[in-house]
């Protein structure tokens, strides 16, 4: 189902790269810094799923209530001339490289659980071959 949702999403997302314009510079810095937060909900909604306690409302809620804050500081760093985007980025990249941590111990784990039932039942089988 995930990887269903994924080539959706890359082929939508491809059509629509190939048929509208190229972000013009001044706009490139808020559109990289609601990317970097909304990839951080989505990594937070793929740990929120594999630890069963996923809400829909509270992931969208994350994912445009995050991206549009991070536009907003970026605007207000602008007319500040302050990079305030720096924190939205330390804090999203921090919080997606500890989701990320978490989704793979979660494969790992599940990994490991698969070879060590193979080994058992390989054990188990050697063992009534021999007795």
């Amino acid at each position: 189902m995930i990887a269903i949702a994924i080539v959706i999403g890359c082929v939508v997302g491809a059509l629509i790269g190939i048929n509208l314009p190229v972000i013009s510079y001044t706009y490139s810095g808020y559109l990289a810094i609601a990317i970097v937060a909304a990839l951080d909900s989505v990594f937070g909604g793929i740990t929120s799923v594999l630890k069963g306690n996923f809400d829909l409302k509270v992931f969208l809620s994350g994912f445009f209530g995050n991206a549009i804050l991070s536009i907003l500081l970026t605007w207000l760093g602008v007319k500040l001339n302050v990079d305030i985007y720096l924190a939205a980025i330390v804090v999203f990249v921090g919080r997606m490289f500890t989701n990320l941590a978490i989704i793979r111990r979660y494969y790992i784990d599940k990994w490991s659980k698969k070879i060590e039932e193979k080994e058992e039942n390989k054990n188990e089988n050697e063992k009534k071959t021999v007795g």
